[in-house]
């Protein structure tokens, strides 16, 4: 093997774990490169890590619990800490849950901690479930291949079956692309994110992704680990490849 060739594997050898790793700060948070740590980032590169079963320091995130503001956050934040903290249970608890993407957060949140679903907040997401089969983040708004995939993995949580998620994932199905990869909308191109979300949600829902979705996740696997956005664009890497890692791993959320 040649030099060139070497060098090149040696390369393509870094994990997308250590990928993510590598952009943990000295104060212990997560940024892309140039910027500074957020309490946000930090729970997304958590959870991504800890869905592949990369052990991770959280103190950070622990630390900057009262920088998780918005409902979706604030699930996020229960989501990715091992040992979610008393006073982000309780906030998780009292929030409001007023859209359909946060009422799908606030039960996974919940399922993750081992606390009772609201059967009022299931229903609600059962009722609001679009002719497509699909889910948006609000009612009223036209569903998206994200909410959809989040709102599968709420139900299964519930343990809801049958033909609510049958119709979710067939509308998810329709959103794949030749390409192999998911898009958020029709006509809007595949990115990695739509396409690691429908995994989940298929695995979720104890059907087969298909082969094409993770070829598609391949093709975008750059030679420092990290995962490109779409063909076309290379965005905020390091969440993206945080919130590939779950689809990866083979692990839907809530983490078991």
């Amino acid at each position: 093997m040649g030099l060139s060739a070497i060098v090149a594997a040696a390369t393509l050898a870094v994990t997308p774990q250590q990928f993510v790793l590598s952009h943990q700060q000295p104060d212990g948070g997560f940024a892309e490169t140039g910027g500074k740590s957020d309490a946000a980032l930090t729970a997304w590169a958590v959870l991504g890590l800890r869905a592949s079963r990369t052990p991770v320091n959280d103190a950070y995130l622990h630390a900057h619990e009262d920088e998780l503001s918005t409902p979706t956050e604030i699930a996020l934040g229960v989501l990715a800490e091992a040992h979610p903290s008393e006073a982000l249970l309780t906030r998780l608890a009292r929030m409001q849950a007023p859209t359909l993407n946060s009422t799908a957060w606030k039960l996974l949140a919940l399922a993750q901690a081992g606390r009772p679903l609201p059967q009022t907040r299931v229903r609600y997401l059962l009722t609001h479930q679009a002719k497509s089969g699909g889910w948006s983040w609000a009612v009223g708004v036209a569903s998206d291949s994200n909410d959809t995939a989040a709102v599968v993995q709420a139900l299964r949580a519930a343990r809801v079956n049958g033909r609510p998620i049958r119709r979710a994932l067939a509308y998810l199905r329709r959103l794949q692309n030749k390409d192999g990869g998911f898009e958020l909308t029709q006509g809007r191109g595949s990115d990695a994110q739509s396409t690691a979300w429908a995994i989940q949600a298929f695995l979720a829902g104890g059907a087969r992704p298909g082969r094409a979705a993770y070829s598609y996740l391949a093709r975008l696997r750059r030679a420092d680990g990290s995962y490109r956005y779409s063909a076309k664009y290379a965005t905020t890497p390091v969440w993206v490849t945080a919130q590939v890692l779950p689809a990866l791993a083979g692990r839907p959320y809530p983490l078991r």
